[in-house]
């Protein structure tokens, strides 16, 4: 699962890795209005992203890293974010994992200095889709799974190579009512 961070926009990014390939499972933006306390906007998107981990269950939350800019408020509420987005990943046991803005564009794009277009429209490529993903913040989200899924792959290749075999997924049972 990929995070795009943002108190107003959160994206969220679903892919699953099929061999040497990655399909889109789902994808969208948690939105939360402007005029609302940050708490309450926090609280939405915790919100959201549980009911999301749940339905789910990604073995990964992979977010992109904050870019600090100029703006430190706006910093500070991407950083808000990102700890909610955590926080409900934590709480089912997910791993989470970040990757600087270059590292997501350099696995998308093969140049990390990709613009916005460049990323929404490979994005749809490598996932297959008919269309570019319509929201930049969805399509960063999926950046963000793609970079994600791209280096398990990689390690899992790596592995494989020098003979290593992966434990087998274990699956928790669900009590009943």
């Amino acid at each position: 699962m990929g995070i795009d961070p943002g108190a107003a926009n959160l994206g969220f990014g679903l892919v699953r890795v099929e061999g040497n390939h990655m399909v889109a499972l789902d994808g969208g933006v948690i939105e939360t209005p402007a005029d609302a306390p940050m708490e309450r906007r926090l609280e939405r998107i915790h919100r959201g992203l549980a009911e999301l981990i749940e339905w789910h269950e990604p073995r990964a939350l992979a977010l992109e890293d904050i870019y600090f800019g100029r703006n430190v408020r706006s910093a500070m509420a991407v950083g808000q974010a990102s700890g909610m987005a955590m926080l409900a990943a934590a709480q089912r046991s997910v791993g989470c994992f970040s990757y600087t803005p270059q590292a997501i564009k350099m696995a998308v794009c093969g140049s990390g200095a990709a613009g916005k277009k460049q990323v929404q429209q490979m994005v749809g490529t490598l996932l297959g889709l008919p269309e570019a993903p319509s929201s930049e913040h969805a399509a960063d989200a999926l950046a963000v799974a793609i970079c994600h899924g791209g280096a398990a792959v990689g390690q899992r290749q790596a592995l494989e190579a020098v003979g290593h075999r992966p434990a087998q997924r274990r699956f928790r049972a669900r009590a009943a009512g």
